[in-house]
């Protein structure tokens, strides 16, 4: 049974989805955990959820004594570029018996924190539907979406178990999946489309599918991941590919993905984990992804013009 959590990260989908845990468990028995001098900045920060004022438990290296016991669940919900530093991050709590979850976007972040903790400790998972956006301390959305779990491995069946359990009493909207190899993809081919061009476009959700170079670098760009799913043995269709452009349509018609907000603000995106990884895949695979070539370089001659970086 899952008594306590921790989560690494403090951006959109970290507070979405910590918020109802922290309600539930109590801030004793959850909390963030980010390095001693990111503490020693944010510790008095009061955040704001769709107007209503949280507090959080913050938690560094420097609170851990040796009386400290690992914790049952680890969440990890930085950004791909923040990753590797998580993962070091996250050895001061969590061991072998460790369960661990990636609200990462994309499909290459449970491999990658598994050359950490073996596989098996790791519950596959998909954030999906949701349209949080984070400014500063504030946090609104009007969709919480779902996460999507299920086993990428033998021999997390008990631990799948368990976090099911875990999230139901917690009350995080959440859903077990048979086949959550083409949820992850699936997931992967919303983001490779919407996330690229309304960074590229600099634009919201509706215009992202209503101005016709958009839309066209929208639908080439997600469609280049249904021939790379199939290449790569993920059953992925055009049905899927419509449902997801349904999916966008319901979105806060104003609102914008996470690139476009890490593009505003002048923070490296995540583009080599979508465009940059359709790059790797077309090599594997020998499919031609055109479309993501193109924005994975206007991306990167947009980051080149952001200053600090």
């Amino acid at each position: 049974m899952i008594e306590n959590a921790a989560i690494i990260g403090m951006g959109a989908l970290g507070l979405l989805f910590g918020e109802p845990i922290a309600g539930c468990i109590g801030n004793t028995s959850m909390f963030y955990f980010m390095d001693d001098a990111r503490k020693l900045k944010h510790e008095n920060d009061v955040y704001t959820i769709n107007g209503k004022t949280v507090r959080f438990n913050i938690k560094s290296p420097a609170d851990i004594g040796p009386e400290h016991g690992k914790v049952k669940l680890l969440i990890i919900a930085t950004k791909y570029n923040e990753l590797n530093d998580a993962i070091e991050l996250s050895k001061y709590i969590a061991d072998k018996h460790t369960t661990v979850i990636s609200l990462l976007n994309g499909i290459t972040s449970e491999d990658i924190i598994a050359k950490t903790y073996d596989r098996n400790q790791i519950v596959d998972c998909v954030p999906i539907g949701m349209d949080a956006m984070r400014k500063d301390t504030s946090l609104r959305y009007t969709r919480m979406g779902k996460l999507q779990i299920g086993i990428g491995e033998s021999g997390s069946e008990e631990r799948l178990r368990e976090l099911d359990e875990f999230f139901t009493r917690t009350g995080v909207p959440h859903e077990v999946c048979d086949d959550i190899a083409h949820a992850m993809w699936n997931k992967f081919m919303i983001n490779v489309g919407i996330n690229q061009v309304c960074m590229v476009y600099e634009t919201t959700y509706s215009k992202a599918m209503e101005d016709s170079d958009a839309s066209k670098d929208l639908e080439g760009a997600m469609k280049e991941v249904v021939a790379m799913a199939r290449a790569a043995g993920v059953r992925l269709t055009q049905d899927d590919y419509e449902e997801d452009m349904r999916i966008l349509s319901g979105l806060d018609p104003d609102g914008y993905p996470s690139m476009r907000q890490d593009a505003i603000a002048g923070r490296k995106s995540e583009v080599d984990m979508f465009a940059g990884t359709m790059l790797e895949l077309s090599e594997r695979y020998n499919v031609p992804v055109p479309v993501n070539k193109s924005l994975y370089e206007r991306i990167k001659t947009m980051e080149s013009g952001y200053s600090g970086l």
